[in-house]
């Protein structure tokens, strides 16, 4: 089976159906008010209305009052919650849809392997330190993480996103600075070229 392809930080509707469109799996929607890709409750079901049910719709939260994310999940209509945070194991426990947990991969980091393995979550996400940054990490610090609930991120872009995937093998790659014109506007051509690159690998 091929690699499943999550588009980051989606902002509009329009970039939305031109995700699920081109093949993307899943769209992230980002509810932490310190990105620039920051959306409301409103606005993200204005984003979502419409798409197949097959595209997975996940909310971005960091450090968020469980509260809160269980209204969000609620009133947007969500299928997974990413954490990507300082949250603890105990924090990403209890929902009632599929949890990503990102853990962002720093020269002091331990073994990324490591760590996965605290969170009894349903996925694992790699990222560069920094979030949405762009950067790219040596993607062999992903080794010794179970594959089957990987999200690899940080950096990816349709010119290197192959190379990874053949590499690592995850479960999922993630994108959102990697396929944009500007922040939170995307560049169709990159997405469309993103997919099919890890798609192929």
């Amino acid at each position: 089976m091929s690699v499943r392809v999550k588009i980051c930080g989606v902002m509009t509707p329009e970039d939305a159906r031109f995700c699920a469109e081109a093949g993307a799996d899943a769209i992230g929607i980002n509810f932490w008010p310190g990105s620039q890709r920051c959306v409301g409750v409103v606005r993200a079901v204005e984003i979502i209305r419409g798409l197949p049910a097959s595209l997975q719709k996940v909310g971005v939260f960091v450090d968020a009052d469980r509260a809160e994310i269980e209204r969000t999940i609620a009133a947007v209509g969500l299928d997974a919650i990413q954490l990507h945070g300082k949250e603890s194991p105990d924090d990403c426990a209890g929902f009632a849809v599929p949890v990503i947990k990102a853990i962002q991969i720093t020269d002091d980091l331990e073994s990324p392997a490591a760590v996965a393995a605290r969170y009894a979550v349903d996925f694992v996400l790699l990222d560069a330190a920094r979030g949405g940054s762009g950067r790219v990490f040596d993607w062999r610090r992903a080794f010794g993480v179970d594959t089957e609930r990987l999200f690899l991120a940080g950096g990816l872009r349709p010119d290197n996103v192959a190379a990874a995937v053949r590499l690592v093998r995850p479960y999922a790659v993630d994108t959102a600075s990697g396929v944009e014109a500007s922040p939170g506007r995307k560049d169709l051509r990159r997405v469309r070229e993103f997919i099919d690159n890890a798609k192929h690998a």
